[in-house]
């Protein structure tokens, strides 16, 4: 329901913008002819967003998905062969590989190298894949480097190096958008307790991306906060949180029935991407759209 005051204000802005109306109906209604590449697929956000803008591409477009389960890949590319995006001449990979590792990435780029989408006009990257962490324990724990560097390493060395090897292999050109998403967190803005790997990581993935805004101002870059979600991750981190007070807000969110599906998540984040009018390296959380 909208009240009086909201469409006042909404009158008052188109009185002050009279393009804004025309803007609106403008927004484009797909993503072209694209190349697609989503990280961590295989489950919760990453599989809700593949189902959704394999929608909103075009035909020719490639949608490449990338996590570290093989069956849950193929059952994901399955689900879509049976949906309408195979009858709109989608070609829909998978890449099963461990972002961790050096050798998971180069995986990834050799198989966006090999895609047959040289006449794309859309590059959508969308850097998901990301683990909690260890979560049950609190910073001055945390003394064995290999751990941390291992959690490092797949959850911020790897979005880095992914971004940066594809970005190289589609340079910017005539008639070609490219942009980047990190799926962020309130994480990245706010320290939680007991979950300084999973804070430390967020934190580094936002910067990071900031960084690559300023330095490519043709470059589209969105840091998206989905929102609480009813997903695994959010059944460890209720379950093993250290800290009390952070375990009860989980437990209240889940048991009052506030955790957003992924799929009410997935919808702003599309509407953003569509509508193209963020500044580009913001930082935007769903609760902020």
């Amino acid at each position: 329901m909208v009240s009086g005051a909201d469409q006042m204000d909404t009158e008052c802005r188109y009185k002050e913008d009279p393009n804004m109306e025309a803007k609106s109906k403008t927004t484009p209604r797909d993503f072209g002819k694209a190349l697609c590449i989503i990280t961590g697929a295989s489950r919760g956000f990453g599989w809700s967003l593949a189902r959704e803008i394999a929608a909103l591409l075009r035909p020719g477009s490639v949608l490449l998905l990338v996590a570290r389960s093989g069956d849950k890949l193929r059952a994901l590319q399955a689900d879509l062969a049976a949906s309408t995006a195979s009858e709109s001449g989608l070609l829909v990979r998978c890449v099963v590989a461990d972002l961790g590792r050096k050798e998971g990435v180069d995986s990834v780029l050799r198989e966006a190298r090999e895609t047959p989408c040289h006449d794309i006009d859309h590059l959508l990257l969308f850097n998901n894949a990301a683990s909690l962490g260890d979560v049950s324990r609190y910073v001055q724990s945390f003394t064995d480097m290999d751990e941390v560097d291992s959690y490092l390493s797949f959850n911020v060395s790897s979005a880095l190096c992914l971004t940066s090897g594809l970005l190289g292999a589609f340079p910017q050109r005539s008639g070609l958008r490219r942009c980047v998403v990190n799926v962020s967190s309130l994480c990245a803005v706010k320290p939680f307790p007991s979950w300084v790997l999973y804070c430390t990581g967020k934190a580094a993935r936002d910067m990071m991306f900031r960084v690559l805004a300023e330095e490519e101002p043709e470059l589209r870059v969105l840091n998206y906060a989905p929102g609480p979600l009813d997903t695994d991750m959010q059944v460890q981190a209720r379950s093993s949180s250290a800290d009390p007070n952070l375990k009860n807000t989980l437990a209240d969110l889940h048991s009052q029935g506030r955790l957003l599906t992924c799929e009410e998540s997935v919808a702003k984040l599309i509407k953003v991407l569509l509508e193209d009018d963020y500044p580009s390296g913001a930082h935007l959380d769903f609760y902020d759209l």
